[in-house]
C-alpha cells in the first residue's frame, strides 16, 4: 500500500513526518543528507558525499511536500537541496524499524524432523534450469539451514556448475574440491575411515566458512552413514532451560588450534562455542572437540566451563536433536557450517568404496544471492 506524507516539522536535530496512514516518524538531519539520492555513485552505488565537509551544526534551513509529493529539503551549508521519495523514506524509515518486533529468519529444528526430511530434497536439474529452483534452494539452507540436491552427476567436479548458480567457492589449503576418502597418513581425521563426532569444519579460521557441500560421487562402503544436529536448535533449548550453562557458552572464548603438517602455518582462534546478533538471534556455532586446544581460561572460571563444554557436547549428540541418513551417489549434502554440526560412522574401506568431494562457500554469498533473486 502506497503511503503518502501527510505534514512535516522540525526541531533542533531532526524532521518529524505525519504519514497518511497515521504513523509518524523522524528523521535526523544529518542521515538524511547522508542519503540523499545523489550522495551516491549512480554506477558503484558506493557513497560519494563526506559527511565530514559539514559542521556538526548543519541543518535544514527550508523543507516541504512538493508538487510531485517528494520531501524538498535545503540544506545550510553546501548550497545543495535534496529530494527523497516518501517510498523510500518509508523503506527505510529507522523509527518504524524500531518499533517492530524481530522474528528470526531461522525455522529451528530436532530428532523430529528425521521424518520429513525428504522436504529437503531438491532436484539437481531443478536449480540447473530455474531460478525458481534456485530460489527455493537457497531458502531452505537460509532459513533451515540444510538441504540435499538430489540426482547430481557423479564425476569428480561435476558440482562446480550448481554451485556456481549460487556464486564462487571459497578456497582453503585443503584446495577446491577436497577429497573425502581414506587415505594412508591423513592430514585430518576426516580422511580416515573412523566415525567422527558432530563438528562444524575449521573452527580455528577467525571466519569459518559459512556453507560446506559434500557431493557423493560413490558410497557402496558399509557404515559411513551422516548424522547433523542443528546447534541453533540446542542453543535455544540451552537458553530456554539452562541458563547457566548457556551464559557461558556465549561469554567465555574456547581456543581452536589446527596443526597440519602439510602446511607450514600453526593456526589457532579465541571464540565461543554460541555467538550471538545485535538482535539477540544466533549468529554462529563454534564446536569441534578434535581440533579444541588446551584451555586458558581463568581457574575460577574453569571448572564452568568444561561443564558446559561437556553439557553442549553431549546435546549435539543426544537423540533428541540428532538426524541421520545415508547419502547416496548423486547427493549433494549442502548445509549451513556455522549452525549446523555434522559428523558420520565409521565405515569399512574394504567392503566398498566411499568417495565424497567438498567445496566451501561463504555465508554472504547465499544470503546475498536470496536477496538479489527476490529483490
Amino acid at each position: 500500500m502506497w503511503v503518502a506524507i501527510s505534514k512535516v516539522s522540525k526541531n533542533d536535530s531532526s524532521l518529524n513526518i505525519e504519514w497518511s496512514d497515521g504513523e509518524k516518524s523522524s528523521f535526523n538531519f544529518m542521515w538524511l543528507r547522508d542519503n540523499c539520492p545523489t550522495a551516491h555513485d549512480k554506477n558503484s552505488n558506493h557513497r560519494m558525499f563526506n559527511l565530514l565537509e559539514v559542521s556538526e551544526n548543519f541543518h535544514a534551513s527550508e523543507f516541504k511536500i512538493n508538487l510531485e509529493g517528494k520531501l524538498e529539503i535545503k540544506w545550510s551549508e553546501g548550497n545543495h537541496t535534496s529530494y527523497y521519495d516518501p517510498k523510500w523514506l518509508r523503506e527505510n524509515c529507522y523509527t518504524l524499524k524500531n518499533k517492530q518486533k524481530y522474528v528470526s529468519p531461522y525455522h529451528l529444528w530436532n530428532s523430529s524432523f528425521q521424518k520429513d526430511l525428504g522436504s529437503i530434497n531438491i532436484e539437481h536439474n531443478e536449480i540447473i534450469s530455474t531460478d525458481k529452483g534456485l530460489i527455493k534452494w537457497l531458502e531452505l539452507l537460509h532459513q533451515k539451514g540444510i538441504a540435499i540436491v538430489k540426482n547430481a552427476p557423479t564425476e569428480k567436479e561435476s558440482a562446480f556448475p550448481v554451485l556456481n548458480r549460487i556464486s564462487h567457492t571459497r578456497e582453503t589449503f585443503f584446495k577446491t574440491p577436497f577429497e573425502v576418502i581414506n587415505i594412508p597418513k591423513p592430514n585430518n581425521s576426516a580422511y580416515t575411515a573412523l566415525g567422527l563426532r558432530n563438528h562444524i569444519d575449521l573452527p580455528w579460521f577467525e571466519n569459518p566458512p559459512g556453507y560446506q557441500f559434500l557431493h557423493c560421487l560413490i558410497n557402496d562402503a558399509k557404515g559411513g552413514d551422516s548424522s547433523v544436529v542443528d546447534g541453533f536448535a540446542v542453543a535455544d533449548y540451552l537458553r530456554k532451560n539452562e541458563k547457566e550453562i548457556f551464559e557461558t557458552l556465549v561469554n567465555v572464548p574456547l581456543k581452536f588450534r589446527d596443526k597440519d603438517y602439510t602446511q607450514e602455518s600453526h593456526r589457532n582462534f579465541y571464540a565461543p562455542a554460541i555467538s550471538l546478533t545485535k538482535d539477540d538471534d544466533f549468529n554462529d556455532i563454534r564446536f569441534s572437540v578434535a581440533t579444541m586446544d588446551a584451555l586458558d581460561c581463568h581457574p575460577d572460571v574453569m571448572e564452568k566451563v568444561y561443564k558446559a563444554h561437556h553439557r553442549f557436547g553431549n546435546l549435539i549428540h543426544d537423540d533428541k536433536f540428532v538426524v541421520k541418513f545415508r547419502l547416496e551417489a548423486g547427493d549433494i549434502f549442502c548445509f549451513n557450517n556455522r549452525r549446523l554440526l555434522h559428523g558420520r560412522t565409521e565405515f569399512d574401506p574394504n567392503s566398498g568404496h566411499r568417495h565424497l568431494q567438498g567445496y566451501y562457500m561463504d555465508r554472504d554469498e547465499i544470503i546475498g544471492r536470496l536477496n538479489f533473486l527476490k529483490k
